[in-house]
């Protein structure tokens, strides 16, 4: 299927729909309806009809969505219907549990190089992946041809770090210092924080 552009909004919505349906699917469902799907995320079913439909026609009236090939739409739509390799940088506490995390490669990405500057950690095995000298990122990764960075060092060399990678050739960056990174319009930055989270959810709590 050919694909219309799809509103930034709605992309951020996309992987949050891909996710349930893999639960779904996993339930043993082969149709799912709009407001089945709305309900278990907590969004109306006029939105989701509305979102899909930026896509393309999926649904079966009286029927709902086919979940499999949804999947398969959604998956090419965001392209990980391939494995993206992922350079990290920052092994420390942070850093040693993304790269033991399970859930990455199964959803299409693979933490394949992981830099320090830490003189006793550069070297070791974290995982399977030895740990490299930061002092030989961009030649690494230019190397591996890796398009998408995590940033998991303190936030004062953040910034340091994320302008190596895009010179590297890095166009992604998944940034968890708390630092708001100043870069090139194209580069695609995510940020995770948990503070700045926990602080909205404690303005709703109140005092």
């Amino acid at each position: 299927m050919e694909h219309k552009p799809v509103p930034r909004v709605v992309v951020k919505r996309l992987p949050i729909y891909l996710r349930e349906l893999y639960y779904a699917a996993e339930e043993g469902y082969t149709y799912i309806s709009s407001q089945e799907l709305g309900q278990r995320l907590g969004y109306t079913a006029a939105q989701i009809r509305k979102d899909l439909s930026t896509l393309g026609e999926f649904g079966k009236q009286g029927a709902g969505y086919p979940v499999a090939s949804l999947i398969k739409e959604l998956e090419a739509i965001l392209h990980v219907n391939r494995t993206w390799d992922v350079a990290l940088v920052g092994v420390g506490d942070l850093g040693h549990a993304l790269i033991h995390y399970q859930g990455f490669h199964p959803r299409g990405f693979r933490i394949v190089l992981a830099f320090d500057n830490n003189p006793a950690k550069i070297g070791k095995l974290v995982g399977d992946l030895i740990i490299h000298d930061v002092q030989y990122l961009e030649e690494e990764i230019r190397q591996a041809g890796i398009r998408i960075g995590m940033i998991t060092t303190p936030a004062s060399v953040a910034q340091e770090i994320a302008e190596r990678l895009v010179e590297a050739g890095v166009r992604g960056i998944l940034n968890y210092a708390p630092v708001h990174l100043n870069l090139p319009a194209e580069i695609e930055v995510e940020y995770i924080d948990p503070v700045i989270h926990l602080q909205r959810m404690t303005f709703f709590l109140g005092g």
